[in-house]
């Protein structure tokens, strides 16, 4: 009896039977070599460090032999089922999926469009994770188009796509509906922005050749594209978030964007963050992040770097490239200084700790979170800011943290990524110096930021744009159903100590009822340091809360020093200008 051959691919089949409700139908067909098969389903997405549990939205999962008899299924844990079947004939196994999350990391399917994240979407079969995996897709009655990263073929009536493993299935996003699509080359090489809900309120194709100019800026950065094409999925839903991949990045954001400066030059800084990645984190990255477990938390203590690297570039290079202004660009830069002074958690937490904690703390954030913690987004781009300016101070202005940034992608690129020691070890390579007291101040302590040498090197300085000083509670507040409740105290403001506590609410504040449009403006009626009385309900009991009040905490504008020198300006120039390569 001959040996039969088994398949080495997966084949999937995707299909939309009912869109209005949110449901994705799903077939899958392999030949698994052993009589009992297990599928698995991620639990968590790269870029997302969060334990989602995707299986939860699997239903009615069936599976049937070639001859069409069903198969017996058995759920073994929250995220894997066992199918009994015949070693080397080809089994089907059919699935709906629930689709009504609408973030970069999960599903969304309605009748307009559906939005695919690889993770949420396939099983994989155990011990078949290398095979190639092909996904035909048949698209709903009015819908004409179908857009992932991986290489396509179009047939009568559906496409198929063809990943050579997974992990590249995994990584691969599917947009389907009527986007709009904007395609240019680069280098020879076609990038498309791809817009869901441009609905008349934006203009695509200028947009489109703004993120082209993005793209051509980290293209001088580092000398080439490492890809061979790639898509921005730009959803324009009304939500927001970026994600990561390796050809390809999910953007969502407001329909209202474009047309507002501010708000526009932010969706700017999402483009530039997430293509950042195609070299920072996709490529060249922490050792810990790739190849995935795809089942377990995946710790890591350089996210700092993967994420705050990225923060810095963020808004530097839509500057670089023309896009903003010198003043527009020190204005975030200068907001990111004062978010951080906003956190009392930077001096408990490291970045390496919070870095390592993002599976616990960043994502699911509380009423207490900016006590403890620190986002290594926040921190990280800081930091890095600062390490940028040591490595200019270090040789003299003859490198920087650009070349940093090719030498990780020069040495880290492959197979293998970097530790935190190999890390330093490039940063003070680079700077030809050591770093230690660097790394151990601000990466894994908590010794508070000194901007001094950053403001000195580049002409900097912060001003307080106001002297007034104002009345301070420490708290934040919203509005529930007209009541005026507290959802956080600063373990740094006067509340904290007075015993207020998340949840009261505040019914008066010197004897005079308040609500959430008149506290900020009662507050004004108070020096700091006065005491006040605040009554409060807490859990339907009235009482009491003696409050001194402090000050505002200082709001500082980072902007040009007039007095600073010509070689201040010039580094200045040379820092927001166009890309310098040595």
């Amino acid at each position: 009896m001959s040996e039969r051959k088994i398949m080495s691919e997966i084949r999937y089949h995707l299909s939309f039977s009912e869109p209005q409700a949110h449901l994705i139908d799903v077939e899958m067909r392999f030949r698994p070599s052993t009589p009992e098969t297990v599928l698995w389903m991620p639990v968590w997405t790269p870029g997302s460090y969060l334990v989602r549990e995707f299986s939860r939205h699997v239903q009615e999962l069936t599976a049937t032999s070639a001859a069409d008899t069903p198969l017996a299924v058995t759920k073994t844990s929250k995220n894997r089922w066992a199918i009994a079947c015949p070693a080397g004939d080809e089994i089907t196994v059919r699935y709906r999926l629930y689709a009504r999350e609408k973030s970069v990391r999960t599903n969304w399917v309605d009748c307009d469009y559906a939005f695919l994240t690889g993770a949420a979407t396939f099983f994989a079969v155990e011990g078949m994770e290398n095979v190639e995996h092909r996904v035909a897709v048949t698209l709903p009655p009015g819908w004409h188009q179908n857009h992932c990263a991986l290489p396509r073929t179009d047939h009568d009536g559906h496409t198929e796509f063809t990943a050579t493993d997974f992990d590249e299935l995994v990584d691969s996003p599917m947009l389907m509906g009527n986007p709009a699509w904007h395609e240019y080359m680069v280098d020879g090489k076609p990038v498309a922005l791809v817009n869901q809900g441009e609905g008349g309120l934006w203009d695509g194709r200028a947009a489109a050749m703004d993120t082209k100019v993005i793209v051509e800026t980290y293209r001088d950065l580092y000398g080439s594209v490492p890809f061979d094409r790639y898509l921005f999925l730009n959803l324009i839903v009304q939500s927001g978030g970026g994600l990561e991949h390796k050809n390809s990045s999910v953007l969502m954001g407001s329909r209202y964007a474009y047309r507002d400066r501010e708000k526009y030059i932010d969706w700017l800084g999402l483009v530039s963050h997430e293509f950042f990645h195609v070299w920072n984190v996709k490529r060249s990255r922490p050792v810990e992040l790739g190849p995935f477990d795809y089942e377990n938390e995946v710790y890591t203590r350089s996210l700092w770097v993967a994420e705050g690297f990225t923060a810095y570039y963020t808004d530097l290079m839509p500057r670089r490239a023309g896009l903003t202004t010198d003043l527009e660009y020190l204005d975030d830069l200068g907001k990111l200084v004062n978010r951080l002074t906003e956190v009392p958690g930077r001096g408990l937490q490291s970045l390496e700790e919070s870095s390592f904690d993002a599976w616990i703390k960043l994502y699911r954030a509380d009423e207490n979170t900016a006590n403890t913690t620190v986002s290594y987004y926040l921190k990280g781009a800081l930091v890095t800011w600062l390490l940028d300016t040591r490595i200019r101070t270090a040789t003299n202005q003859a490198r920087t943290l650009d070349d940093l940034m090719r030498l990780l992608f020069d040495e880290y690129s492959g197979e293998h990524g970097f530790s935190p020691e190999q890390l330093q070890a490039a940063a003070e390579s680079v700077a030809g110096e050591s770093l230690q007291d660097f790394f151990d101040d601000y990466v894994r302590g908590t010794t508070e930021l000194d901007f001094t040498p950053a403001l000195a090197m580049f002409g900097l300085r912060f001003t307080k744009p106001e002297d007034k000083r104002n009345a301070w509670l420490g708290v934040e507040t919203a509005n529930r159903g007209g009541k005026l409740v507290v959802t956080k105290v600063r373990a740094d403001g006067p509340s904290r100590h007075a015993g207020l506590n998340a949840e009261d609410e505040i019914l008066a504040l010197g004897g005079y009822r308040v609500d959430q449009s008149t506290l900020t403006t009662r507050l004004k009626q108070y020096a700091p340091e006065t005491r006040v009385d605040l009554l409060v309900s807490r859990s339907d009991a009235v009482r009491i809360v003696p409050v001194v009040l402090g000050e505002t905490p200082r709001k500082w504008k980072l902007e040009v020093d007039p007095d600073a020198p010509d070689s201040a300006r010039e580094t200045r120039a040379t820092w927001l200008g166009p890309i310098r390569k040595n």
